[in-house]
């Protein structure tokens, strides 16, 4: 099990990171990213946390790691800079918190994360075809969510992504212990959503990749 997006005790999460990296071990994942959210008031001394404590947790856990962070209500014209800002500060892996059903988020977050090349747009709502494509383009994975709310609208993300040829992750977006997941539970919400076990493998295959591209990334 991989997930790229989960949250600690440093935003809005409930678990130490320490913690929340020991659960996920115990659950058999094989790399994890805290990606705690972010926007212009708190990202300097998120991020320098987050990176510190994924520093000594990839000396002592049998799971690789990943310090990020998921930029949240920054407003779409903001977002271009901002999220430079983000990556020099050392985040590996960026996560937008898209334009999901069930909270407000500004309209145009979709499209200006996309364009900004962020890594994970997450829970993206209705994603329209247009941005779909431009995510497609722009290399931006679409993110399949487990978590309760943003769950809903995965069957729509998954039919724009198969129409744009966009990639696809799935991610718990865990805030609670009980919101981490094995790898059977993760398939199973895949197939709710409508993959076929093709595009599960597919999706894992890409998921490496994307592992393997932020591996390479000089921060």
């Amino acid at each position: 099990m991989i997930d790229l997006h989960t949250h600690s005790l440093l935003s809005d999460g409930e678990l130490l990171p320490s913690e929340l990296v020991a659960r996920a071990v115990k659950k058999g994942y094989r790399a994890i990213a805290i990606t705690d959210h972010v926007d212009t008031s708190n990202f300097e001394w998120v991020i320098k946390n987050v990176v510190r404590v994924c520093g000594v947790l990839n000396k002592s856990q049998k799971v690789k790691v990943i310090p990020g962070a998921e930029v949240t209500y920054v407003a779409p014209d903001l977002l271009a800079g901002f999220v430079k800002e983000v990556r020099a500060m050392g985040a590996k892996i960026i996560v937008v918190h898209g334009e999901t059903i069930v909270e407000s988020v500004f309209p145009g977050t979709n499209r200006r994360a996309i364009e900004a090349g962020v890594d994970i747009l997450a829970h993206p709502g209705l994603i329209s075809l247009e941005d779909a494509q431009l995510a497609s383009r722009n290399n931006v994975y679409l993110e399949i969510s487990t978590r309760k709310g943003h769950c809903y609208t995965n069957g729509h993300v998954l039919s724009m992504a198969r129409q744009a040829g966009a990639k696809l992750v799935l991610d718990t977006d865990t805030h609670q212990p009980g919101d981490l997941v094995t790898i059977e539970k993760a398939g199973a919400i895949a197939r709710g959503a409508g993959l076929t076990e093709e595009e599960i493998k597919t999706m894992r295959v890409d998921t490496e990749e994307l592992i393997k591209k932020i591996e390479r990334r000089q921060v």
